[in-house]
């Protein structure tokens, strides 16, 4: 083993797959790409990591709900771009052609082109970490889509697409809580 920084320790355990996370206000929608997020519990329970510095958190604040869309690797491009410009000054609907579909329960949209979508309420930000907690109040898959593979980031600008998927539910059965 040879020593890594300490400061890139993070590049190692990366979270869950990068994600859109849209919010709106039934005036102006708006999309940021967040890839520090995590399931909290077998509930749906979900947090994501963002502050004042994304032009989205003051929606999340004021309106407290979202959407997770969870955007799969033949949209890497438009996911890289969504975070690198300001919802402040940018359609982000626009500028890289997705489709803000009406949430059932919160104002803010799904995105058609991804290849799920979780309606959000906030039920808490924890200040300190940038952290806000989501309770998921309603789901989506589109299972005709046929790119599947979602988009880990690594931290320093790089990602790795999911892979093969391998199948353990037999022997894991008995540890698994009901309904999974």
């Amino acid at each position: 083993m040879r020593p890594l920084k300490l400061s890139k320790a993070f590049t190692l355990m990366e979270s869950g797959p990068v994600i859109l996370v849209t919010t709106g206000d039934g005036v102006r929608n708006n999309i940021m790409t967040i890839s520090w997020s995590m399931v909290v519990d077998f509930s749906p329970v979900f947090a994501i990591t963002t502050g004042a510095w994304n032009y989205s958190f003051a929606a999340l604040r004021k309106h407290k709900e979202c959407v997770i869309a969870i955007p799969t690797v033949d949209l890497l491009d438009k996911v890289v771009g969504i975070g690198t410009c300001s919802g402040a000054d940018t359609d982000k609907f626009a500028k890289f052609k997705f489709t803000a579909v009406p949430g059932k329960v919160v104002k803010a949209p799904l995105i058609k082109e991804c290849l799920a979508n979780i309606e959000c309420k906030v039920i808490d930000i924890v200040r300190k970490h940038n952290i806000v907690v989501l309770d998921g109040v309603a789901a989506y898959i589109d299972s005709t889509r046929k790119e599947k593979r979602t988009i880990h980031a690594v931290g320093d600008g790089t990602f790795i697409v999911d892979g093969r998927k391998l199948d353990r539910r037999t022997m894991m059965a008995s540890k698994l809580p009901a309904g999974l």
